[in-house]
């Protein structure tokens, strides 16, 4: 196999919102989803006096960035375990606050490019798709065992799956038959249940593929865990910044980045309380996303939205 490439998406967009945060001796950065190591080794290199604390559930990933980030020494900290973790992270490095937190959503460009992970619809591989490959239900073992109601659900909350009923229909008949262990085989059955009139509409497996990766991998119910811990994570000044690529990762992150922005005070009030002031703000409004230039370099960027926020001394 060939070592794997990444390129990461908004590298100095990153590094200039952390700018202020990380130019003081001594900063903590969590990344809190290392893959092959793109943004932690400009991190790292841009700001001499950091330390940066990897995590990653992909034990590839977690061994590869590792590797690359080993001439830093102790100022890297490879951590195997979800995203949502980050006081135990926190913890390797005797601290209880983090001066920045990076989340980098979604699937890594390794686990895309790498056949046999089964995560890519164009290329067929086992249908596993777990990105901790040492534990868990594969995407194989979901599509043998959920029933026709659970298969809808997850086509259409974590797919947004306008076909979800015929699709799991398809996928239940043919699995009498047949037990549906290969990407292609999956593909296969998802055209032949795609109407005449829908086939140029965009690849059917495109919006299945992503609602059995994520549930596989738990992903939403982690992101939800992992905002919140990140927002109590921060010390004050610290910046927390998100990168995600589809709709359903941003909607949680927008969502909760504007209650943690917004007063909790009565707008009848002449004068906030401390109490009820709120305990961050974001650091720009609305969401950031990839220019033309970087988009044709690159093109996973083409879906990114980049929000970023900053805990106030007021946080409770």
């Amino acid at each position: 196999m060939t070592t794997p490439t990444h390129t990461p998406v908004l590298l100095d967009e990153c590094l200039d919102v952390l700018e202020p945060v990380l130019s003081g001796t001594g900063a903590v950065v969590i990344d809190g989803t290392l893959g092959l190591g793109g943004h932690s080794e400009a991190i790292l290199r841009r700001f001499p006096d950091a330390t940066v604390v990897g995590i990653d559930r992909d034990t590839v990933a977690l061994r590869l960035a590792s590797e690359r980030l080993a001439s830093f020494g102790s100022r890297f900290i490879g951590v195997h375990t979800t995203y949502d973790h980050i006081a135990d992270a926190l913890a390797t490095t005797e601290r209880s606050t983090a001066n920045g937190i990076l989340l980098d959503l979604g699937i890594s460009s390794m686990q895309i490019d790498e056949s046999e992970r089964g995560f890519a619809y164009a290329m067929d591989a086992p249908l596993d798709m777990r990105m901790d490959q040492s534990t868990g239900d594969t995407a194989a073992d979901i599509l043998r065992d959920y029933d026709e109601g659970d298969l809808i659900r997850i086509f259409r909350e974590f797919g947004e799956e306008k076909l979800a009923p015929r699709y799991a229909r398809a996928i239940v008949a043919e699995r009498r038959e047949n037990p549906i262990l290969r990407s292609e085989h999956l593909v296969r059955i998802l055209n032949d249940a795609t109407p005449y009139a829908l086939k140029n509409a965009g690849h059917p497996a495109k919006r299945v593929f992503q609602a059995l990766r994520i549930e596989v991998n738990g992903e939403l119910s982690i992101l939800r865990g992992a905002i919140d811990n990140a927002l109590s994570a921060l010390a004050v000044g610290g910046r927390l910044l998100v990168l995600s690529y589809h709709s359903l990762e941003d909607r949680i992150v927008k969502v909760a980045f504007a209650a943690a922005s917004t007063s909790s005070a009565p707008h009848s009030l002449p004068v906030v309380p401390l109490a009820l002031r709120a305990g961050y703000r974001l650091v720009f409004s609305g969401a950031r996303k990839a220019s033309a230039e970087e988009i044709a370099r690159n093109s996973r960027a083409a879906s990114v939205k980049f929000r970023a926020i900053e805990r106030l001394d007021t946080a409770a």
